[in-house]
This record gives structure tokens, C-alpha cells and sequence, in this order.
């Protein structure tokens, strides 16, 4: 496993972090603890060293099985990542709702409280804010309860999650020097991070948690016309309609214009995102051992041949299937 240095923290953090929105039961359907805690043994036992979680994932879930395994693992410096959710439950972030009404002080406080008992640590390594607008950077006291986590050692880092194909919007907050790192939506369909945020992000020092690595399956091949979800799952909104069609072609696409098979695109769309040297690591959901294996070997530090990246840069699809 190859390491990166995540931004001004100076956490040196595995280029394969490991996402946990899909092991805390709720979004994601079909997770199973055992298996899940088994995947995360798996990849702290192949270097992973990172993992990011939230509150709002199973209502603590996720961070109290994360919990677990980085205690059965007290030798071993792992770091975690969570996120606090905003207190008036807007998803995304919309313009002109004051940051007082997403995150007051006492509201983030409280949070950091809750994930550090789910994990049963004292200290959380990044507290993130789950959503973000750039208004909010000269409003609300939200700074003042960083700066007294910070202070009491609560936290270490603070970062934001940038809301789902908004990656400029948070361009302000780096230029203040507030934030330490920052988590945005990046892979080879979404390149638009690329424009201006990762560019700011070296500039500034700030630490890029690459979320979304295979837009959700879609640049993983598997996604076909005639693939179905749990409707609870909430892939079943984000490729509905004719999107399983519309990836499914967008993928053969970028498999035919490389001239490689089908269950080679998943690594290549890792490796597109590690050879940005801008991202400090990627976090893909890894929900069997199988696939942290698979993922795991990828992050090797070779990226990908320019050629490569240069074919992959026409393959930059605008979209919000979030939407």
C-alpha cells in the first residue's frame, strides 16, 4: 500500500481509504455486519489506514462497527473520518439558508459527542461537515466549536463534504485557511474538480478525500439495462429511468476507446483518480472481502500511463443523477 500525506494535517493516509455509507444499513440495501466487519479487517490487514464514515450513516452505525475494529486494532494508527449532519436536514446545502440554521455551535458540538462515543475513541481524527455552502464561511459561530473541539482535542482536522457536482463551492472556505481537508465527488464521468478545486486544494495545502470513485457502480461494468434494485436502495432512483442504458453505453464506450475488457474499468477508474497528484485518497464503498482485496491492490502508486489519462479526459460526462 502507497501513502499520501492528507493535505496540511500531515496524516499520511492510504491511497485506497475505504468509504462506509454502505456498511451502516441504510441507503445502501444488502450489508451484513459480520461480513462488513470482515472487510474492514481485511483491509487494515492489506495497509489501509484510513476510513470515512458519518453520524447520519444507520444513525451511527457505521461508526460504531468501525469502532470495533479500530479498537481490535489499538497497535495500529488508523485514521477516521466522520461527518456531522447539518441540524436542519436540507440535502443539499441550498443557497441562502444561513449557517446558523445547518450548523450551530452547540448543534456540531453535539455531534462530535455522538460519533466519539459510537466509535468509543477519544479524539476524532477529521470532523467533517456532511453538506456545505460557501456563504457560510464568514457566517455562524460553527468556527468557534471547531476551534474548542480542536482545542480540547476532540478533534484533530476539520474538513467539509462538498455537495453532490458542486466542487466549486468551496473555493471560498479554502482561501480562509478554516478547513484542513475537503471531500468532493471526482472519477472519470465527473472530472470538473479538476477546473478549479484541486488546482486551490495544492495551492492552499488542503487534503482531497475522493468520494464517488465509481460513481456508484456505474464505472464498475456491472450496470446494465436489465440490472434491479431493492427499492428501499437508493440506487434505484439514481439509475432510474434510461441511466442503467446511458452508463451502460458510456462504459463500453470507454472500454472499446482503451481497448480493455470490461472487469478491468474498475481499476482503471482508480487509478485515473490516483494520478492526479491533488487527491490524497479515494474511499470506494468495500462491502466483501472480495472486493477490498481487489480494490486494495490498486493502490500501489503507479496511477495510470499518460496516454491513458489523456483518453479518459474525453470521457467527462456532466450530470446530476442525484438530482
Amino acid at each position: 500500500m502507497h501513502y499520501r500525506t492528507l493535505g496540511k494535517t500531515g496524516f499520511q493516509v492510504s491511497e485506497i481509504g475505504y468509504g462506509a455509507w454502505g456498511i451502516g444499513q441504510t441507503g445502501w440495501i444488502g450489508a451484513n455486519d459480520d461480513e462488513s466487519l470482515k472487510a474492514l479487517q481485511k483491509a487494515i490487514d492489506l495497509g489501509l489506514n484510513f476510513i470515512d464514515t458519518a453520524l447520519g450513516y444507520g444513525d451511527g452505525h457505521s461508526e460504531e462497527l468501525i469502532g470495533q475494529v479500530v479498537r481490535k486494532n489499538a497497535g495500529q494508527r488508523i485514521y477516521v473520518a466522520t461527518k456531522a449532519p447539518p441540524k436542519n436536514g436540507q440535502w443539499p446545502a441550498q443557497p441562502g439558508v444561513k449557517a446558523e440554521e445547518a450548523f450551530p455551535k452547540a448543534h456540531v458540538i453535539e455531534c462530535a459527542e455522538r460519533s466519539l462515543r459510537n466509535l468509543g475513541t477519544d479524539t476524532l481524527d477529521v470532523l467533517q461537515f456532511h453538506v456545505w455552502s460557501d456563504e457560510w464561511a464568514g457566517q455562524g459561530d460553527w468556527q468557534e466549536a471547531i476551534q474548542q473541539l480542536k482545542e480540547q482535542g476532540k478533534i484533530r482536522a476539520f474538513g467539509v463534504s462538498i455537495n453532490d457536482h458542486q466542487p466549486d463551492n468551496a473555493l471560498r472556505l479554502i482561501e480562509t485557511g478554516l478547513v484542513d481537508t475537503v471531500q468532493v465527488i471526482y472519477n472519470v464521468f465527473e472530472q470538473s474538480p479538476e477546473d478549479h478545486l484541486l488546482p486551490a486544494c495544492q495551492k492552499h495545502n488542503i487534503g482531497v478525500i475522493v468520494r464517488v470513485p465509481l460513481d456508484e457502480g456505474g464505472l464498475t461494468g456491472k450496470i446494465t439495462p436489465d440490472s434491479t434494485f431493492d427499492p428501499k436502495d437508493f440506487r434505484s432512483h439514481y439509475f432510474h429511468g434510461t441511466r442503467k442504458s446511458d452508463v451502460y453505453n458510456r462504459a463500453r464506450r470507454i472500454t472499446a476507446d482503451l481497448g480493455i475488457a470490461t472487469d478491468e474499468l474498475p481499476e482503471l477508474a482508480l487509478r485515473y483518480i490516483l494520478s492526479n497528484p491533488a487527491v490524497s485518497t479515494i474511499i470506494p464503498g468495500m462491502r466483501s472481502v472480495r472486493n477490498v482485496e481487489r480494490n486494495t491492490a490498486i493502490g500501489d502508486g503507479k496511477g495510470l500511463p499518460a496516454d491513458q489519462v489523456k483518453k479518459l479526459k474525453n470521457h467527462r460526462w456532466v450530470r446530476n443523477f442525484y438530482a
